[in-house]
């Protein structure tokens, strides 16, 4: 195998509610229970009558949907009070943000956390509250606009830019010539300097997409696939045969799979025999959900972390 067989790590995904555990303390208990990421997911709002296009109709939606905290404020919390956590969104609803105000956000934040950010992104189930957000935006077209906004955060980012026409007052600085521009058909600005920029050059994107497109979105342009495990059970295909194809289409966008990773989510349950068939998988890490998607509390969080210990000692970073 072309990739070689990576360590599988723990991530661990919180609801991030107010009256639940402060991302500060989940943080510092994650990091010293050798867990290498916290992840925060994201819905700004809930619009009242979305309720019913949850994902599972079966289900009622739980109701931490409704009341979770913004992931990059309460990362920023949680990179104060570590120095090595991962620190992803998991995932954020990237198409609900102005574009240039997202990429000086996260790149403030990646700054300031010591390059430690993995924006994860995914294109978001509930169609009202995008709705509210890009009322121009049809929802059948935010795969394509995810991407197109995808290929705008990396050109802010980035210092490589330069604008050869621009002679003015600050041409012969270290930055005047670090100029960003993007047109696109949802995406657009103007020849700017947009600051800060990432240490790295850039900041990871991963996906959580699953599905036939979902699965090529990421294969062609993200850095990491990050899809929930169960997702990619549907149509009589396991886990290990998704992330086989996966990588087969990584080739076929004529990408170098070593430079793509995975990272698994789990949000139903897990089992000794689940764990020892992911840690056989060509995945960099397995994130495991919370207690419940219920608001929880903090002591119900640390029980919950508990239960987990004996896998991160099993299978050590």
């Amino acid at each position: 195998d072309a990739r070689g067989k990576r360590t599988m790590k723990f991530g661990y995904l919180s609801i991030n509610h107010a009256n639940g555990i402060h991302p500060a303390e989940l943080a510092r208990e994650l990091e010293a229970r050798g867990f290498d990421s916290l992840w925060l997911p994201e819905h700004s709002h809930m619009p009242v009558h979305s309720v019913g296009t949850f994902p599972a109709p079966t289900k009622p939606m739980p109701d931490a949907y409704a009341h979770m905290m913004n992931p990059f404020i309460s990362l920023m919390a949680a990179a104060m009070s570590t120095s090595r956590l991962v620190l992803g969104t998991g995932m954020s609803v990237g198409l609900e943000h102005d574009l240039l105000d997202l990429a000086c956000t996260t790149a403030t934040l990646d700054v300031l956390s010591g390059s430690r950010l993995v924006l994860g992104l995914g294109a978001g189930w509930n169609a009202e509250e995008l709705h509210n957000h890009r009322p121009g935006l049809p929802f059948n077209k935010r795969y394509s606009a995810l991407k197109e906004r995808v290929a705008a955060l990396r050109i802010a980012w980035g210092s490589a830019n330069a604008c050869p026409s621009y002679d003015g007052l600050y041409a012969d600085t270290d930055w005047g010539k670090a100029i960003s521009t993007f047109a696109g058909e949802y995406d657009n600005f103007s020849p700017s300097w947009v600051f800060p920029k990432p240490r790295r050059g850039t900041i990871p994107v991963a996906l959580g997409l699953a599905g036939p497109l979902g699965m090529q979105h990421a294969a062609s342009y993200a850095d990491s696939w990050a899809p929930v495990d169960t997702a990619l059970t549907h149509g009589g295909q396991d886990v290990a045969a998704r992330i086989r194809e996966f990588y087969r289409l990584v080739e076929q966008a004529g990408r170098k799979p070593a430079e793509v990773t995975v990272s698994l989510f789990n949000i139903t349950g897990i089992n000794d025999a689940m764990i020892e068939r992911y840690a056989a998988l060509d995945i960099e890490r397995f994130v495991f959900g919370p207690p419940t998607f219920m608001r929880h509390s903090a002591a119900d969080t640390l029980k919950h972390l508990d239960r987990l210990h004996r896998y991160i000692e099993r299978y050590p970073c």
